[in-house]
């Protein structure tokens, strides 16, 4: 079973953003993160568990993830997602996000669990690390998806 642990962060909403990602298999870890000049901070929630899933090499892999977001974990655990997917996100914000976490989350086997942010979980906390690092440095991406409008702003 692979183990992810997902974070995001934005300074002001919107506003500068990153997201961090860490991959724990067996002995193997694995850390992804990257920041936005202007995006949110659930878009940046969601774009970490999205990462960490399209960096899964085989299909149908056992995946436990940990996100400190009520937003992305109540989305997916109570189903809204799927509910939304079949009005065609009709008002929904980060439907661009939501139809690429979909592409990918259909290749696993998932499990999704909230967990409390800045509690002291070593991984959790290096995801805040990674996410707040991110947006807070020089190198920052466009959110095309929340800069265009395509997202459902």
């Amino acid at each position: 079973m692979i183990t992810m642990f997902t974070d995001g962060a934005a300074r002001g909403n919107p506003g500068r953003g990153g997201f961090g990602t860490v991959l724990l298999y067996k002995q193997h870890r694995k850390e992804f993160s990257a920041g936005f000049r202007k995006t949110t901070n659930n878009r940046m929630e969601l774009l970490a568990v999205i990462v960490g899933l399209e960096a899964l090499k085989k299909p149908q892999m056992e995946v436990k993830i940990f996100s400190d977001s009520q937003y992305v974990v109540d989305a997916i655990n109570k189903k809204w997602v799927w509910n939304w997917e079949k009005k065609n996100f009709k008002g929904k914000k980060n439907s661009d996000l939501w139809k690429r976490f979909l592409l990918v989350y259909q290749k696993h086997d998932v499990e999704i669990s909230w967990i409390k942010g800045h509690s002291g979980i070593p991984e959790n906390e290096r995801c805040d690390e990674l996410a707040v690092a991110c947006a807070d440095g020089d190198n920052l991406m466009v959110d095309e998806g929340f800069e265009s409008g395509a997202g459902g702003q």
